[in-house]
């Protein structure tokens, strides 16, 4: 018997993200929670323990922060997700104080980064139909356009003193590897920092120090995620060279003598504090010597951080869960910063780790068992989205639904995933969705010929890019798969370029080499319409009336025609974006999902 509140239970449990802060006021904090069933922004005044619910809007809210001073909380406004909106703001006690524009003359736009500094200044990135700008917001004054472009840009980072603005662009034409650019308030240029064709660089944050020109950058100019130290002043790099596997993210300690150093590997992650030189040991373009640093290993449980913060006193405070035991907010004091109100999710079971040869060198999988029973199982390849992501051993809620069904699940981090360095990433440009199939169908076979996975009971399912490759797998390998789930999907891709938001079109630019215009046959051979006569397995479509993503029409052209064909399909609709925010609507979600499934694989 399948108990289903086991499987609800895992999304009713009321959960928080980390709680960001505010630089000069550090107990003042916000965070997201559902624990009204939709989730939404909350403030939390760490001196009284109070907390405040800021937004509450019928599909949610996202996007929040609050700024340095801790007098104002920042929220996105858009309109039943379709992630087009302005930003608003409101004092962070509330007390009458109502929510209002929080800047005056600047009109509705997809978000492109967000900046403040302590006096009031904001920079705010917008993209529009018209292309990319970032504008200069002072307190009580219009609006400046600093900086516009036609290619992807967007706001990386605002110096401490407030007189140095980062800009991620793309003037290049590839937004999938960007450069940076250091101006001044006027807009005139500091400094440029481009590696080259295949080579992004992505601003993390100026040194939290007043005078302090420091910008903290990510580079992969070894071929995977690393880090250097840019002055655009002074005109020097250092880099940071670590001698770990996999790769590497950090932010700054508050007083700007070291790195808080996120280590990706192998789908785990791992902490540790970077103590820089106290000495100028940086020199350009060279690298700190062996005796100026010091690298020392944060003690964290084996899984996955999912955001991490160095507080002023030194402590950390992160996000950590694992794929058996669901998130907790944890402190390097040994505490627990926040918990939500209510039980915990139910824990679920550990994943198993599996290397298959592939094509391109060796694919690293993630393997979930039901707790009962022996193999072959009825199986779900979920597949991720992104593709500029990863599965990794954190806690998911639906893929532990659908083991409590019994079903075996096989997620794969495929060409195309983060965490196995670029190449591993940019394999897929010029041949998209293609590829990734490729090392998708090795671990299928893998999987059967092992004995773990049932063939003739395989469900294909995945949300966003993994829709898109859901769908073109029912068409390129129509013998593989029994059953295909497809959430949010990309179905008709020359459609879905001409819909979708301008940073997606950007995206898709870099990745097909140009536009449908430009390729027209990359984008028809990676079409999941363009395979859609050879479909056998029975497809449920779930898709977002407002999603700006993967839009409506082209996903009704593709329905439309499967129509025509006569082959079995269903959709669930609902009013939302690129996904719901509202946990009933995803339990509703869920359960369409593996009731479709169990239906056509003729399980009780």
């Amino acid at each position: 018997m399948v108990d289903d509140e086991r499987w609800k239970a895992r999304f009713r449990a009321a959960r928080v993200s980390l709680p960001g802060w505010a630089d000069d006021a550090p107990h003042r904090s916000i965070y997201r929670s559902n624990v009204t069933g939709t989730w939404e922004i909350y403030a939390w005044d760490r001196q009284s323990d109070e907390r405040r619910q800021v937004t509450d809007r019928p599909n949610g809210t996202w996007m929040g922060t609050v700024d340095p001073s801790g007098e104002w909380i920042w929220w996105f406004a858009d309109t039943d997700g379709d992630e087009f909106g302005v930003w608003r703001r409101q004092p962070f006690g509330g007390g009458g104080g109502e929510d209002a524009p929080a800047v005056a003359g600047l009109q509705a736009s997809y978000p492109s980064g967000l900046a403040l500094g302590s006096s009031g200044l904001a920079v705010v990135g917008r993209t529009t139909e018209a292309g990319n700008s970032v504008h200069l917001c002072r307190p009580g004054q219009a609006p400046e356009t600093l900086y516009e472009h036609a290619e992807d840009a967007h706001v990386a980072a605002l110096s401490e003193d407030e007189s140095l603005i980062a800009i991620g662009h793309s003037e290049h034409g590839d937004s999938r590897h960007m450069a940076l650019r250091v101006v001044r308030q006027d807009g005139t240029t500091v400094a440029d920092l481009w590696d080259g064709e295949g080579k992004g660089v992505y601003g993390a944050g100026f040194a939290p120090v007043a005078g302090d020109t420091r910008l903290l950058v990510n580079h992969e100019r070894r071929g995977k995620d690393e880090l250097l130290i840019w002055d655009p002043v002074a005109g020097t790099e250092q880099e940071i060279v670590l001698d770990l596997p996999g790769e590497i993210g950090a932010e700054w300690y508050r007083d700007g003598s070291a790195l808080l150093i996120s280590h990706s590997h192998e789908a785990r992650d791992e902490l540790y504090r970077y103590d820089l030189a106290t000495g100028d040991d940086a020199t350009s373009n060279g690298t700190a010597g062996v005796g100026a640093v010091a690298l020392t290993r944060i003690d964290t449980p084996r899984g996955v951080i999912g955001g991490m913060t160095a507080r002023p006193d030194g402590t950390v405070e992160f996000s950590w869960s694992s794929a058996a035991e669901p998130p907790v907010i944890r402190s390097t004091s040994g505490s627990v910063v926040l918990a939500p109100p209510g039980p915990a999710a139910p824990s679920s079971v550990p994943v198993e780790d599996v290397w298959v040869e592939g094509l391109a060198g060796r694919i690293h999988a993630l393997i979930s068992k039901p707790e009962h029973g022996t193999g072959p199982f009825p199986t779900v390849f979920d597949i991720h989205g992104g593709p500029t992501a990863q599965d990794a051993d954190s806690f998911a809620p639906a893929v532990a639904a659908w083991i409590d069904q019994g079903f075996a699940v096989v997620r794969v981090n495929y060409r195309g995933s983060t965490g196995y360095g670029s190449q591993w990433r940019d394999a897929i440009e010029g041949r998209v969705g293609l590829t990734e199939l490729e090392d998708i169908k090795a671990v299928r076979d893998w999987a059967v010929e092992s004995g773990l996975a049932d063939p003739a009971r395989l469900v294909l399912t995945g949300g966003s890019w993994g829709g898109f490759l859901t769908l073109l797998g029912i068409g390129t390998q129509p013998d593989d798969w029994t059953v295909a789930v497809a959430a949010v999907p990309v179905a008709d891709y020359v459609a879905a370029y001409e819909d979708e938001m301008e940073g997606l079109q950007a995206f898709d630019r870099s990745l097909f080499g140009g536009s449908p215009t430009e390729v027209p046959d990359r984008y028809r051979e990676s079409s999941p319409i363009t395979y859609i006569d050879q479909v056998k397995a029975p497809v449920l479509v779930l898709a977002g009336e407002n999603d700006p993503r993967c839009p409506i029409r082209q996903i009704d052209n593709y329905l439309a025609r499967l129509a025509e064909l006569g082959r079995t399909h269903d959709v669930y609709r609902y009013d939302a974006g690129h996904g719901s925010l509202v946990v009933e609507e995803r339990i509703k979600q869920m359960a369409a999902e593996m009731a479709f499934a169990r239906k056509h694989l003729d399980m009780p």
